[in-house]
């Protein structure tokens, strides 16, 4: 680990803030590393992969006397003196020959680890492809074909296809241009057998990694006719040893930090004219118990008919009714006001 020292100067300062955890981090950056015994091969493949993201990516020419399952220091010392979180590490031996380590880490501390066995028979750089090259920096569009990507238990084939479009995301970008679209990576994964040993890596299902440039031509229609052209590289991997992330380790690097933004609130919109709406759930209401104004005339008592009062007793020419109201303060029933 490198010592924490208060920066001197405002340059160092700055170099310190950009390296500072952000709301919204920086693209992630790959390191590029060989050991001791590397094969032409792998050489050439890194070179590929390299090439593919030449803007967020850094490669050491020097040998290193590194085994990353039997000792990560030197990686992790690696990755946080040059500010890297991924790391791909080509090394050959006879009992691992042409191989491609990709390392991922967090606060510069090792993360998970995963092999990736290069098949030297069926490989092909981008060179031996004679077609337009795609511009530096450009994103591909991504595909994964084949059932051993949905596992829903971390395994190899997950943790590589994590790995794989941790590598070719780039920046991030929230709007897409369509004459960006120009090349697009494809990973398709043989079915898994039943006879398939764990611990043998040549009985495992190989994963075919695929570089295609993306053509538009003229269809006599609205859409464009789209066309694919081998753009390179071409490889074929058989996965090996495997180190996954720890949980807790996991759980902290999966972690979004709360924003200053305001959260959406249930039940509250906004009409067209700019006026807060709300909704409220309520259960089933009683509008029998419900409490209104009070008034004496309109009690209930007051709707019974007098039964004493006889209106054949009063003649109906020249009758004219006044009031049918409570007269005066007391609770007792008047009878109709008559005027003669």
């Amino acid at each position: 680990m490198l010592r924490q020292v208060k920066p001197r100067t405002a340059r160092s300062k700055r170099a310190l803030e950009k390296r500072a955890p952000k709301l919204n981090e920086n693209p992630k950056t790959a390191l590029f590393l060989r050991g001791t015994q590397c094969s032409q091969v792998t050489q050439d493949a890194m070179q590929d992969l390299y090439s593919l993201r030449q803007t967020h990516a850094k490669r050491f020419h020097k040998k290193n006397p590194v085994h990353p399952f039997e000792d990560a220091s030197s990686l992790t010392f690696f990755s946080e003196k040059n500010d890297t979180s991924l790391i791909l590490f080509g090394s050959s031996s006879k009992k691992r020959p042409h191989t491609i380590t990709f390392a991922r880490t967090f606060d510069y501390k090792m993360l998970d680890m995963l092999e990736f066995y290069l098949d030297p028979e069926t490989f092909r750089s981008i060179a031996q492809f004679k077609t337009k090259k795609v511009p530096v920096g450009t994103k591909p569009l991504m595909v994964f074909a084949g059932t051993a990507f949905e596992s829903p238990v971390a395994n190899a084939f997950t943790t590589a296809k994590s790995m794989l479009i941790d590598f070719f995301r780039g920046d991030p970008s929230d709007k897409i241009d369509v004459e960006g679209l120009q090349y697009c990576i494809v990973v398709s994964a043989d079915e898994p057998t039943s006879s398939a040993d764990p611990s043998d890596p040549s009985t495992k299902p190989t994963l075919h990694l695929r570089a295609y440039l993306i053509r538009t031509k003229r269809s006599g229609q609205k859409l464009p006719r789209v066309e694919v052209e081998e753009h390179g590289p071409r490889m074929d991997f058989r996965l090996g040893r495997i180190q996954l992330p720890d949980a807790d380790m996991l759980k902290e690097a999966m972690r979004k930090p709360k924003t200053n933004e305001e959260r959406t609130k249930k039940n509250i919109s906004m009409d067209s004219i700019g006026d807060k709406i709300g909704r409220i759930h309520m259960g089933k209401l009683d509008l029998s118990e419900l409490q209104t104004r009070k008034m004496k005339g309109l009690k209930r008592s007051r709707d019974v008919v007098d039964e004493d009062f006889d209106d054949a007793d009063v003649p109906l020419e020249g009758v004219k009714v006044v009031s049918d109201r409570i007269v005066g303060p007391r609770k007792k029933r008047a009878r109709d006001a008559v005027e003669f």
